[in-house]
């Protein structure tokens, strides 16, 4: 691709689309090729999909390509689940590699005979301390590291050692090959670096050819280098390495010198992003695994309801910056509310249902009344619903004796049922504990579809469910999984702490207009007047639904209720 050809990307600017935009117009690069880099070793959350988005969607707009690359320089930690999991959740967010999937292990002969090269050049060393006595030397942030004994052994001993550990002579921990730098560089990273270490464990891809890997920071600029990678984007913990990275690709004959950039990470309140603690909140049966829908992993917050497109909406309103900031989980849920508002169906479900007997309605009688797929969208059509003599309102939409200003069903008052008629409360029927368990109503047959013959102003409209037709639904309400803004925080030793004890409340006795039974995987609704719903990925199925709330018609949060 030319530079004349450089597409124009109405994106938002941010600095990194600026260094692109750049370095296609100087020509320092005709076509831009970015990766995605994950370890195979755990589930991707919602700050992956921000580096997903980031990287497939800057190869995409500039008319690149981007790699998907795995990580897989540690087999004690990974697994072909997480790597089938892994690229599942890319092409759900909506991108593709093509043909240009790779993976770290593709490359391990490379990486040892670039690590021999490195020997006879004097810049690398085969060393016997422990991994203890290493860390000791390593020195602090303030003071100096001290040399290894073994760091003048003559270049031809460690090229014997080398060969000896990949031989499998010695035993895990014993030997360490390091990089020779600079012991008393301000750069912690800088102080000889281990990049292989002897691990006699088999890999998912290689078996048991090898019994020595490379470390990250050796093995990920080279994979980029051999790959051709234009700009090599990571977040901020990753600035510090930055000179690893380019001493140790200006030190061997690779391909090419990627560039590499570091962007702040996504930190979301409300939540953990850290691989351990979601591995602890897992292991330890604090949620219901990883595909849990109160936790932050792509799994979950797909089986929660979340849309592909209010995902890349959410990253792209968050942008990419230099700073690390913490950013409101009130974002991430308006991007799903903004995106399902448009394109979710409606539906009427009654999750706390009580029972209305419509006196002077025909015994037996069905009738259907039309109802809008959609309030702003024709497009999307209509659906038949039944109504019969009783139906179900929720709970909440009766009040015995009403508070000011509630305009809905109550003693003596009228109502409107959405579609179908007005109706006027008359008495109620009470369980001996003197709770309400019947509303009786009368009605107004003139009001078929919901309007008064003489003009009269309704105030309350309600949603409803035909009792003969309802369909039986369990329905399960999620909510944030911590109740404070940064669990484990400062003033919070422990994360554990802070776990919202409402974060899910199950409803066994639902009721949805039968339109829902056909639901399947990733059908999304607007539950009218009470929220995004969609069927539970693992659990519902035909004759037993399971429905599970994708987020509230509005923000609960940050309107004083909790």
């Amino acid at each position: 691709m030319t530079t004349e050809e450089t597409p124009v990307v109405e994106k938002a600017a941010n600095f990194i689309r600026n260094i692109v935009t750049d370095d296609l117009k100087s020509g320092k690069h005709q076509t831009i090729v970015t990766r995605f880099p994950p370890e195979p070793n755990g589930y991707l959350h919602i700050g992956h999909a921000k580096s997903i988005c980031l990287n497939f969607g800057l190869a995409r707009d500039f008319g690149g390509r981007c790699h998907l690359r795995f990580d897989d320089t540690n087999p004690t930690k990974e697994d072909i689940e997480y790597e089938d999991s892994i690229k599942e959740n890319v092409k759900w967010l909506g991108f593709e590699w093509g043909q240009h999937m790779y993976y770290a292990s593709d490359y391990f002969e490379k990486f040892y005979n670039y690590a021999v090269l490195l020997i006879e050049k004097g810049l690398a060393y085969v060393d016997s301390s422990s991994a203890d006595e290493i860390r000791a030397m390593r020195g602090t942030l303030s003071e100096p590291g001290k040399e290894s004994p073994y760091r003048n052994r003559s270049v031809a001993e460690n090229v014997d050692l080398f060969a000896r550990m990949r031989a499998g002579e010695f035993e895990d921990g014993s030997q360490v090959l390091r990089l020779k730098i600079d012991m008393a560089s301000p750069n912690i990273n800088l102080r000889d670096p281990v990049i292989y270490r002897i691990k006699k464990v088999d890999h998912h891809r290689t078996g048991d050819a090898w019994c020595i890997y490379p470390m990250y920071d050796y093995a990920h600029c080279i994979s980029d280098a051999i790959e051709g990678i234009t700009h090599s984007i990571c977040t901020l913990e990753f600035e510090d390495h930055r000179p690893l990275y380019d001493w140790v690709l200006d030190q061997l004959p690779v391909p090419c010198h990627p560039r590499q950039i570091e962007f702040a990470r996504l930190n979301l309140n409300y939540t953990v992003m850290s691989k351990r603690k979601l591995l602890e909140l897992v292991q330890e049966k604090l949620v219901d695994g990883w595909d849990d829908p109160r936790m932050p992993t792509l799994v979950g917050i797909r089986r929660r309801g979340f849309t592909p497109e209010s995902i890349r909406a959410f990253c792209e309103t968050i942008g990419v910056g230099k700073s690390d900031s913490l950013i409101d989980m009130s974002i991430l849920e308006d991007a799903v509310r903004e995106d399902l508002n448009l394109r979710a169906p409606r539906a009427m479900a009654v999750l706390r249902p009580l029972k209305v007997v419509i006196e002077g309605y025909p015994e037996g009688q069905t009738e259907e009344f039309e109802a809008a797929n959609h309030p702003n969208n024709p497009d999307m059509g209509t659906r038949m619903v039944p109504f019969g003599k009783t139906v179900y309102i929720e709970r909440d939409d009766f009040q015995e004796e009403p508070a000011k200003g509630f305009f809905r069903m109550a003693p003596g008052k009228e109502v409107r049922l959405r579609y179908a008629y007005i109706v006027k409360c008359e008495s109620v029927v009470k369980d001996d504990n003197g709770e309400v368990i019947e509303v009786r109503c009368s009605y107004d047959p003139g009001s078929r579809g919901g309007s008064a013959p003489d003009g009269r102003k309704i105030k309350g409209t309600i949603h409803w469910v035909s009792a003969e037709h309802a369909v039986n639904a369990e329905v399960r309400l999620y909510d944030r999984l911590f109740s404070t803004p940064n669990p484990g925080g400062k003033n919070e030793p422990d994360y554990r702490t802070s776990i919202n004890p409402n974060s899910i409340e199950v409803l066994t006795d639902c009721k949805l207009e039968p339109s829902l039974a056909a639901a399947t995987q990733e059908d999304r609704f607007q539950f009218e007047r009470l929220g995004y719903f969609c069927p539970d990925m693992k659990d519902s199925r035909p004759g037993a639904l399971v429905f599970n709330r994708t987020a509230t018609l509005r923000d609960s949060w940050n309107d004083g209720k909790k």
